[in-house]
């Protein structure tokens, strides 16, 4: 196993779990005990996690995996999520694009659908995240266009009121929301409050609100309330979610979609 992947795999577990021990993380990941001691060490030197006796704890009280780091956790959940989420987009619009690993994968489910292969412009891309722009900028028949903004480490999201310069001058025709948490009586969340404005922003400036979540999403809170329910004209989420929780969301008037 690569540094790399092991230092993915570690912070993926450290996040699930909160406390993790060296002897056995290394069993866990069938490397030697010296190896995980040292990835802690070099993990701790960044400031991704806290040093114990024996392990490691996560770092500060609420703790955001930053993008980079992200696994492929959840993927094949993603990828049908991000796919149906891409259907509902129609060849000419504006779309939102928010960050976040699911709004990355319906980039890519967009740069894939062979209807908007060509227009003028077949799509027009709004987004604040660098690498979503970074990924379509190599579509010529698609439109780009990028907030200003200050970069965020653990999103690549552009925050700031340089950001909401640019997006007081435009409209959607959808904004597309990756979130933290989307709960029916606390609305969607992110974990960061200047993130959480610009993607507030975006639902502002669009005609309708697509979240995009998987059923891990569903049903929780977090810091930072990005918009109300009730603003969400649909949600898209994979066959997991809680039948009740789905109910709950149809009767405050969301369209679900199980992808």
């Amino acid at each position: 196993m690569s540094r790399d992947a092991r230092w993915k795999a570690l912070l993926e577990l450290l996040v699930e779990r909160g406390r993790l021990d060296v002897e056995e993380v290394a069993a866990e990941l069938s490397v030697s005990a010296a190896t995980i001691r040292r990835d802690f060490d070099q993990l701790a030197e960044q400031q991704m996690l806290v040093r114990t006796r024996g392990g490691a704890v996560v770092h500060g009280v609420s703790y955001e995996l930053p993008l980079r780091y992200k696994t492929a956790r959840r993927a094949s959940e993603k990828q049908r999520i991000a796919k149906a989420v891409a259907d509902l987009v129609a060849p000419g619009e504006a779309v939102g694009l928010t960050g976040g690993t699911t709004t990355t994968e319906v980039a890519r489910a967009l740069a894939v659908r062979g209807d908007l292969g060509s227009g003028s412009p077949a799509l027009t891309v709004v987004t604040n995240a660098l690498n979503i722009a970074n990924e379509l900028a190599v579509r010529p028949q698609f439109k780009i266009v990028v907030t200003g903004g200050v970069a965020r480490a653990q999103s690549y999201e552009l925050i700031g009121p340089l950001a909401d310069g640019v997006l007081d001058q435009i409209t959607l025709d959808a904004a597309v929301l990756g979130v933290v948490a989307f709960d029916v009586a606390h609305g969607a969340a992110a974990h960061d409050e200047a993130e959480a404005a610009i993607n507030r922003l975006l639902c502002e400036r669009a005609e309708r609100v697509i979240v995009a979540a998987d059923s891990s999403k569903l049903g929780r809170r977090a810091f930072a309330r990005i918009c109300a329910t009730e603003s969400v004209g649909t949600l898209v989420t994979d066959a997991s979610a809680d039948s009740g929780t789905v109910r709950r969301f149809e009767e405050a008037g969301v369209r679900v979609v199980v992808a």
